[in-house]
């Protein structure tokens, strides 16, 4: 029996791993939940499967945690930066699901392998901000990291029982957004209300927004760089409306390996969990005479700047990409609550990007410094935007 630690235990991830977890008792338990700021959901989660450990992110919320749970769990209640780490890190644990969002989910992630234990990520931003570092610690850990993301996961699916050396490519496919098809004038007009309506998949405010910029194309390929240790001459991005082909692996041959499903998370999650085996779910087969077409596209880098800004971040290196990364939050943070307009985020990345001087990051402690100057420079200069 596997046992389970979730970083971001009420998030879309998170509530679709609970659902796998509860559909195999016998093969899973869940040890240990952590969460933001979600505190009804995470108090029915530690009723229903009582965790040894829960983690919150602030002291507050962990206080009034602690008083509802009294007579009712014996779960341990923890809080903040350190209290997700020591999750992360729980002895109890032998598999942690990685899908905290954004930029938080580094240093928990970082933990938990560093004790070694199995990793399901899905928080891409981790390799985003610090690939070199986590690929590095997972060798010398020799600890497995099997990815969530619906596109990943379908690359490494793709790439079971092939030679790695006669890979000749990666196809990342995206949806698109709900705004492919308008103008840049038309895109100048977008709420965050039409922003947070994506055609396919249903998932956290940050990263359907990231969706809507495609920006999230662009983290995923630099997560896949690390991830499958390719060059980004390795990495094409093809738009598929119809979500129905996850993504495909090329070979050197002219053979080009695909992952097909419905666009659901249960799948790649469940995979991450019973790697190598494929454990049935409750979900409804792909019936491709029903879905008719499938098409493709190339991404419009003119209209979608936030997809060229990762590629541009990921090809400069270095401090780089954590730096966009970081630049990214405080745009989707600024455009979320009306400070900015939807055309205005790839304006703020880049004005923050422009001003760094990239550095090599010897350590995580350099590239939090690089995220954590990036948050400040994207504040200066959203500050004149308004002025």
């Amino acid at each position: 029996m596997k046992r389970i630690a979730i970083l971001g235990s009420t998030g879309s991830i998170g509530t679709n791993a609970l659902k796998v977890i509860e559909s195999n008792p016998e093969e899973y338990r869940v040890v240990a939940l952590a969460a933001g700021n979600n505190m009804d959901l995470l108090f029915e989660q530690i009723i229903k499967f009582q965790p040894l450990v829960a983690a919150v992110s602030r002291e507050d919320s962990a206080i009034v945690l602690r008083e509802r749970l009294k007579g009712r769990s014996s779960t341990e209640v923890l809080c903040g930066v350190k209290g997700f780490c020591e999750l992360a890190a729980l002895n109890e644990a032998d598999t942690v699901i990685s899908a905290m969002s954004g930029a938080s989910g580094l240093v928990p992630t970082y933990e938990a392998i560093k004790t070694g234990k199995k990793l399901a990520l899905a928080n891409k931003e981790t390799m985003v901000m610090a690939g070199a570092i986590i690929m590095d610690l997972a060798g010398s850990m020799k600890v497995d990291i099997l990815p969530i993301d619906s596109e990943h996961s379908a690359v490494f699916q793709s790439l079971q029982g092939h030679n790695k050396e006669d890979l000749k490519r990666i196809v990342l496919t995206a949806s698109g957004g709900p705004f492919r098809n308008l103008s840049i004038k038309e895109m100048g007009k977008v709420t965050p209300a039409l922003a947070l309506r994506h055609p396919n998949w249903s998932m956290g405010k940050k990263i359907t927004i990231d969706s809507a910029t495609l920006m999230n194309k662009g983290l995923e390929v630099i997560e896949a760089k690390w991830l499958f240790n390719l060059t980004t001459d390795q990495i094409d991005i093809l738009v598929h409306p119809e979500s129905i082909i996850h993504s495909m692996v090329e070979y050197i041959d002219g053979s080009v390996i695909a992952q097909l499903g419905i666009p659901d998370m249960i799948t790649p999650i469940s995979y991450a969990l019973s790697y190598p085996r494929h454990r049935k779910t409750n979900l409804p087969p792909l019936r491709l005479e029903d879905v008719g077409r499938l098409t493709f596209e190339k991404p419009d880098l003119k209209r979608f700047r936030c997809l060229d800004l990762a590629l541009k971040a990921i090809k400069t290196g270095e401090s780089m990409p954590a730096v966009m990364n970081g630049a990214n939050e405080i745009a989707v943070e600024s455009f979320l609550t009306g400070r900015i307009g939807f055309l205005q985020m790839p304006v703020l990345i880049e004005r923050t990007m422009d001003r760094h001087v990239p550095f090599h990051p010897r350590g995580l402690e350099d590239v939090l410094e690089a995220d954590a100057w990036a948050r400040r420079t994207a504040e200066e200069e959203l500050a004149m935007f308004s002025a």
